[in-house]
């Protein structure tokens, strides 16, 4: 193990979740493309607890390829958690992470680890054009638009997990303890000198996206809550303007009641005003409820993923 560390020059990691019928030809071309870049090379397929017989294909490809490592995690962390998972493991002085369902092409990594040798420490692949349906991209893009918004990040809709980093960057991103984790907003945040190359993006060959709307809901929700106090100014703002715009209205009711003679009447403007402001307290007070959640997690301190077990090297 000591000398694999020693000399594997680049790693791949691979987060699995139901693309066992993809692996078989993932493995195939990442083999044959790695080789042109250097027969030191290893791949961390990480199970994320995949409902189908993927750890059952990750176990064979280790059998049949010592290069080829597997680790099964208990439960399912989620893809983030899953890479985390990999880059916890893996040897190489250049490290790729990309998806398991193809349509990060193994072809590509010709082109970000040229990049890379130019001088860069981060090589992100921009998918120009890219093959998911209408409803994914418009959803990807809002989504990345309201996350750069909130976290202050400049990330866009063309680039995701695929990328190649150094081995600084790997051993700077497992000082990330947060249980929320989204992996592109690190690489953002260190600010390593970071390249972009476009890269040709494939139609998923098998199944269909694990990312429901819903779950890109919960998504976004979790990190917009995990990387931004932004809606917390925001509750305070707007308080201060309901104030002021109540304030306004109060003095007008009372030049109205001295110097008109109007009285002021309508116990349905007060009721409204009330349920109004009412509302208003009681979101603010479930934001920062939110807010609080985030950091009784955080305070538990508990492993970012747990490994169930790993392929071992045949003999």
């Amino acid at each position: 193990m000591e000398n694999q560390k020693k000399n594997t020059d680049i790693s791949v990691v691979v987060p699995v979740y139901s693309c066992a019928r993809c692996l078989p030809e993932l493995c195939e071309r990442l083999t044959k493309t790695l080789k042109t870049i250097s027969q030191n090379f290893e791949i961390l397929l990480i199970n994320d607890a995949s409902p189908d017989d993927s750890w059952a294909v990750i176990a064979q490809l280790a059998r049949d390829d010592q290069r080829i490592r597997g680790i099964n995690l208990s439960r399912n962390f989620g893809q983030h958690s899953a890479i985390t998972a990999g880059l916890d493991h893996v040897c190489g002085e250049w490290t790729v992470v990309m998806d398991c369902d193809l349509q990060d092409q193994p072809e590509e990594i010709l082109k970000l680890y040229n990049k890379a040798q130019e001088g860069y420490d981060v090589v992100l692949g921009r998918r120009h054009e890219r093959k998911d349906t209408q409803f994914k991209k418009a959803s990807s893009r809002a989504f990345y638009k309201t996350f750069n918004y909130f976290s202050g990040t400049k990330t866009t809709a063309e680039v995701a997990n695929f990328c190649i980093c150094s081995k600084n960057v790997v051993q700077n991103i497992r000082k990330f303890k947060e249980q929320n984790r989204f992996f592109p907003h690190f690489l953002a945040w260190m600010g390593f000198d970071t390249a972009y190359v476009n890269v040709e993006h494939a139609k998923r060959a098998h199944d269909k996206s694990s990312y429901t709307l819903k779950k890109l809901f919960t998504l976004g929700f979790n990190n917009l809550v995990a990387y931004s106090n932004k809606p917390l100014r925001f509750s305070i703002i707007f308080g201060f303007i309901v104030a002021l715009v109540s304030l306004i209205f109060a003095v007008y009711l009372v030049v109205k009641y001295i110097f008109l003679g109007i009285s002021v009447s309508g116990w349905t403007s007060v009721m409204v005003s009330i349920w109004f402001t009412s509302g208003l307290i009681i979101a603010s007070i479930g934001m920062v409820g939110l807010y609080v959640g985030r950091i009784f997690d955080e305070t538990k301190r508990r492993p970012l993923y747990i490994v169930k077990e790993v392929t071992t090297k045949q003999e």
